[in-house]
């Protein structure tokens, strides 16, 4: 006798398990489609409670992957278009702050791009240094950097999410209320950092590595233009 006509089992019906029928089917993958008139005599609950066909079965099951499908693919899609337009943006204000031929005109530029094309709240480059910074530029000496957001400095990563009321209050002293923010350092010579009024808005669990970006580029910047300067 071949393997697709072996017995389910030697004894009679009522000796055969659940178990038994199980792994028969699953060495005979075929057997349905050799007897597929099966198909609408098996039956099985539906989350409605009523009985349902297999092949009732089978396709409600395939809607449903479909459907989730689909609403994966819309994610990848949106995901896709905010990263595309999130790298223009970016692209568009690294030109422009390599353009810059003086430290204001930077700080400018930074401000512009996260006001208008990344409709950013409020928006801070702060330099630190001694002495007075020129007009549009925020200069800070690194010991009052450290007495305000000393913790902030000192974090390993981009500190995002709420954050203390004084440290806020360093970072946008012309705004209003400030619920989170965003901070990248740029190494020693000062940071860049976005606030916003809504507390969600920026939090641990979002990706900084496009402002981080950022800083990496104006670091790089400020010691040409500081001689320029």
């Amino acid at each position: 006798m071949s393997a697709n006509n072996e017995p389910l089992a030697a004894a009679d019906d009522d000796n055969i398990s659940a178990e038994q029928v199980r792994d028969y089917l699953k060495r005979h993958r075929d057997f349905l489609e050799r007897y597929p008139e099966l198909l609408d005599d098996l039956h099985v609950t539906h989350a409605s409670g009523s009985a349902v066909s297999l092949v009732e079965k089978q396709v409600s099951v395939l809607r449903d992957r479909n459907v989730d499908m689909r609403q994966r693919l819309t994610a990848l899609t949106d995901n896709a278009r905010h990263n595309d337009r999130l790298y223009e943006q970016t692209r568009h204000l690294v030109l422009a702050l390599l353009e810059a031929d003086n430290l204001a005109a930077m700080s400018a530029a930074f401000q512009r791009s996260m006001q208008e094309d990344f409709d950013v709240e409020h928006a801070s480059l702060i330099l630190f240094g001694e002495g007075r910074g020129e007009e549009g530029v925020r200069l800070e000496t690194p010991e009052r950097a450290r007495i305000e957001i000393g913790g902030l400095l000192r974090s390993r990563t981009p500190p995002c999410g709420a954050l203390r009321r004084e440290e806020l209050r360093f970072l946008f002293p012309k705004a209003g209320t400030v619920g989170s923010a965003a901070v990248a350092p740029l190494g020693e010579q000062g940071l860049i950092a976005v606030g916003s009024s809504d507390a969600n808005r920026y939090h641990s669990g979002m990706g900084t590595q496009f402002l981080q970006h950022i800083a990496d580029v104006i670091e790089r910047l400020l010691p040409r233009l500081a001689r320029l300067d």
